[in-house]
């Protein structure tokens, strides 16, 4: 690249650092707007469905009711914010290596936070008349909304690359196998025992929970939550096939034009790290009720195929990782280089 190139490369990336700055910036002022109005006693878009025992996910169970603010709802969450604001400031100011890698943490924090997994579940359980709590959804659409900000700053912050080979690039075949895999534990491990469920089958657990799961969905909603996990799972399969490089021909106006890197690698690396930390946070909670004597061995018998659930997400979650990690490989670019790092003399202008 020459010296005239490069010098008008870097205010054009700083453009870029600065605009998805301000994306982030405004994000953060408007949950430190929400969360100011919760501390001074308002409760709109509050939920407390996760900490009441109230039935009513319509009226937040209860959130009105809610005297003492969480500290993470609160306080803590105003102090997550300063740092993440810390993280935008030293993106514009301080580009570098550092600022990067604090743009990339700060958006796995949201994303992790948010726990899109949920969203899988709850999405089309509410479609289908379950009643939802819609202030939790929005909360975690809001917070992945903010994690893919701060994913596009790391992005640009980062040391530019150079232009992307056009084409198909095959990837691995280590990373072909562990996407099939991706691929099926959702069909094997949710799929079949919930449709059996759904069946009134008591596939793995006790009457007793079935007809509790009976009692509590509805059919079409049982087939919703059983359908939707592995047919989103099928899009692992994106990371391994052309048309996760490159945009099928029959797409209007997009037709033939490469995949964004990012467009790729961010949604399945989210949901990857989702579903190992829960996979890992629900093993351990398991292990604590088995050694406290809260269940026993007798319980986990009757109930296996709920217990097999929490190493199918598990599993699910490292072998999408895998995944990504090798279709990230695959489709990588170098970082430019400016004349005279690197080249040898008279390369640039076609000199022998």
């Amino acid at each position: 690249m020459s010296d005239r190139t490069a010098r008008t490369h870097r205010p054009a990336a700083a453009d870029r650092v600065r605009q998805w700055a301000l994306a982030c910036a405004l994000f953060l002022v408007g949950e430190a707007t929400l969360r100011l109005f919760w501390i001074a006693g308002g409760r709109w878009a509050y939920t407390a469905c996760d900490r009441t025992a109230l039935v009513d996910p319509a009226g937040g169970c209860g959130a009105d009711h809610v005297e003492t603010l969480p500290f993470w709802a609160g306080w803590g969450a105003l102090a997550v914010g300063v740092a993440l604001a810390a993280v935008v400031v030293c993106a514009v100011r301080y580009p570098g290596r550092a600022a990067t890698i604090g743009s990339w943490l700060a958006a796995a924090l949201l994303m992790v936070t948010a726990f899109p997994l949920h969203l899988v579940f709850e999405v089309p359980a509410a479609l289908t008349g379950r009643p939802s709590d819609w202030r939790d959804l929005g909360a975690r659409l809001a917070l992945l909304a903010g994690g893919i900000l701060f994913a596009g700053l790391a992005n640009a912050s980062g040391p530019r690359l150079g232009p992307v080979t056009p084409g198909y690039r095959p990837v691995p075949r280590w990373t072909r196998r562990w996407a099939y895999v991706a691929v099926a534990l959702p069909v094997v491990g949710w799929a079949l025992p919930h449709g059996l469920w759904v069946l009134g089958v008591p596939f793995g657990i006790s009457e007793q929970a079935l007809n509790d799961i009976d009692n509590d969905l509805s059919t079409l909603t049982g087939v919703a939550i059983t359908v939707v996990p592995p047919v989103a799972g099928l899009l692992v399969l994106g990371l391994v096939q052309r048309w996760g490089q490159q945009f099928p021909r029959w797409m209007p106006g997009l037709g033939g034009r490469p995949v964004p890197r990012l467009l790729a690698v961010v949604p399945a690396g989210t949901v990857a790290l989702t579903l190992v930390v829960y996979g890992v946070l629900s093993s351990a909670m398991f292990v604590g009720r088995l050694l406290s004597g809260e269940l026993s061995w007798s319980d986990v018998w009757d109930g296996w195929a709920v217990t097999a659930t929490l190493l199918v997400f598990l599993g699910w979650g490292v072998s999408m990782g895998v995944t990504t990690v090798g279709y990230a490989l695959s489709t990588r670019s170098r970082p430019e280089r400016t004349a005279g790092a690197g080249t040898v003399p008279g390369a640039l202008s076609g000199g022998a």
